[in-house]
């Protein structure tokens, strides 16, 4: 029997955290703020990610980018499998934080492209 952090062929080191699946699109720098291309987050956890990579990234390469909702995250690839990629984070993280809906300054999740407009009423 392996350790919980050995290395799986299949699918990259275990899993140490929950995961959450979820759809979030961000882009990936290195810490010198090189762009590296935009990714699409597949699952998150509040130790890591994984994600399609529209640019081959290479493992140990270190990488920051934005989360909706959670901020700047720092982080280390960990796996790479085609186009997927693992990372882990430098600090955990909390992933409920990216689930909440954003709001604008009137209070309302709802983008401004679904609002109705509001009109007179005639009489």
């Amino acid at each position: 029997m392996g350790t919980e952090l050995e290395d799986s062929d299949e699918r990259g080191p275990a899993r140490i955290a929950p995961r959450d699946s979820l759809f979030l699109l961000t882009s990936l720098t290195t810490y010198e703020g090189v762009p590296l291309g935009k990714a699409r987050v597949r699952n998150l956890s509040a130790t890591g990610l994984m994600a399609d990579c529209e640019a081959p990234l290479a493992k140990g390469q270190q990488i920051i980018m934005e989360i909706r909702g959670v901020g700047r995250v720092l982080g280390q690839i960990a796996w790479t499998r085609k186009d997927r990629v693992g990372i882990v984070f430098d600090q955990p993280i909390d992933p409920q934080l990216a689930r909440k809906p954003l709001s604008d300054s009137r209070g309302s999740s709802m983008p401004d492209f679904l609002r109705v407009p509001s009109r007179p009423v005639r009489r």
